[in-house]
């Protein structure tokens, strides 16, 4: 009787969000029916359009239903960070149904590790001048809030379109800034009757001052600086809450060190494959990527064999050129006037795009007693490295459920946990910023038992 009340009940907040009895219909002009160097059918029903923010603001959208069982499996929204840079990184590199092949033959090949496997995912592309995503008014200005809502509007323009998932659990995604980026939208879903579950965060930017105290120390026991570099620091920088001048100067240094050591600060395991700097990249305006002729005329003569801004050591050459072919957009229903050229991130959008938030504890403390949450970071970044996040669930102060203690994939240590009553932390071993994509097998066994919610 029980289970039977809380299937009425859904049903109920159903007809009470969007009006009217829900329909199993999809939105029949966004469906994918073929994806350039795929043979045969889609792994499953795919979708790609247009998602209205607020105003002129339009965000596209790339959804993918489950492999599995679509009228049951949970929604998940994934969002990739920056700010600037596209979800579809995930899709296309990470956790997507098909893996961009490499070498420039613009080929897709299965990932047998899809987080489609195990639920609906939809890839939003977010602001509006991210990828194929665009304001009508050309006013590309905006911060973590502004973000905020317009992703809630997405999001609730997606349930309108696709009013057989309402009824699904619903969980948010995603990795880097999207530490910021996942929870100022999820405590606008809380005030909504969408049927909000939880969130999980990858490699986080969730606390700007303890991801810059941490990451030093993570420098010094990687063996990235040396020991009279990191006496000087301990000298220098000390125990102060409040840092000096020098103290800041000095961590400058050190960042500045690590940035031309060669080391790719996204997974020091890892190879490096270069990219344009920041300074290099400064002089290019919003309107060198938003229009196709200026990014043709600016970044690639400026920049022959560019690669993704501000991403050190990133090579996503073989995504850009894959999305940018006329046959792509067609399959992906991009409209011919929205000319810009796909890029992974716009450097120009995150030089005018606002910061709001230093930490988001408050917000934390928000969700917790009512919404689970992951925290989980591949061990071999620098960038939002591991130290900084676990210091951050630890200042959240939620009652420990047991020790830290090892996890497995395949019978092989996977990394470390610690259970919390709202929260889990865990690393990923000889991972990187990027976990999916660099450990998929456990991070698909990951989010899997996270969406059960099973012990990992």
């Amino acid at each position: 009787m029980g289970k039977f009340i809380l299937v009425i009940s859904s049903y109920v907040l159903c007809l009470a969000f969007f009006g009217e009895t829900p329909t199993w219909a999809r939105p029949a002009e966004d469906e994918v029916k073929n994806l350039p160097g795929v043979a045969g059918p889609l792994s499953s029903k795919q979708y790609s359009g247009y998602l209205k923010g607020s105003g002129t603001v339009r965000l596209h959208y790339w959804f993918v239903e489950s492999q599995t069982d679509p009228k049951n499996d949970p929604v998940i929204l994934w969002l990739n960070g920056g700010p600037s840079c596209s979800s579809l990184e995930g899709y296309l590199s990470e956790l997507g149904p098909y893996w961009v092949n490499s070498y420039g033959n613009k080929t897709l090949s299965v990932n047998e590790y899809s987080w489609t496997k195990v639920a609906n995912v939809i890839f939003l592309e977010s602001p509006a001048g991210v990828g194929f995503s665009y304001n009508e008014n050309k006013n590309y200005s905006t911060d973590d809030d502004q973000t905020a809502e317009n992703n809630l509007l997405a999001l609730k323009d997606f349930f309108q379109k696709f009013q057989n998932m309402a009824s699904n659990e619903f969980f948010i995604a995603g990795e880097s800034y999207a530490g910021i980026y996942i929870p100022t939208l999820a405590v606008k879903v809380m005030k909504t009757q969408i049927n909000f579950k939880g969130f999980a965060i990858g490699n986080g930017f969730v606390d700007a001052k303890v991801l810059s105290e941490t990451k030093v120390e993570y420098a010094y026991y990687h063996a990235l600086i040396g020991e009279s570099l990191w006496k000087r620091y301990q000298t220098t920088c000390g125990s102060s809450s409040k840092p000096s001048t020098e103290c800041t100067q000095l961590k400058r240094e050190i960042n500045e060190l690590i940035e031309h050591s060669g080391i790719n600060p996204y997974d020091i395991t890892g190879d490096c494959n270069g990219s344009y700097s920041n300074s290099e990249l400064a002089s290019i305006s919003i309107l060198d990527f938003m229009d196709p002729e200026a990014s043709v005329g600016t970044v690639s003569k400026k920049f022959p064999g560019y690669r993704s801004p501000f991403l050190p050591c990133v090579n996503n050459v073989d995504i850009e050129e894959y999305l940018n072919q006329p046959d792509v957009k067609t399959a992906l229903h991009i409209p011919d006037f929205v000319t810009q050229k796909w890029t992974l991130c716009n450097p120009a959008l995150a030089a005018i795009y606002t910061k709001l938030y230093n930490t988001t504890i408050p917000l934390f403390q928000t969700l917790l007693p009512n919404y689970r949450a992951l925290l989980y970071n591949g061990d071999a970044d620098i960038v939002c490295n591991f130290l900084g996040d676990q210091k951050f669930v630890e200042e959240l102060g939620q009652p420990v459920l047991g020790n830290r203690r090892a996890w497995r994939y395949r019978t092989q240590v996977a990394g470390f946990v610690k259970e919390y009553k709202q929260i889990t932390f865990m690393t990923v071993k000889d991972s990187g910023h990027m976990v999916p994509q660099v450990t998929p097998g456990p991070a698909l066994q990951m989010i899997t038992n996270f969406l059960n919610n099973k012990p990992q």
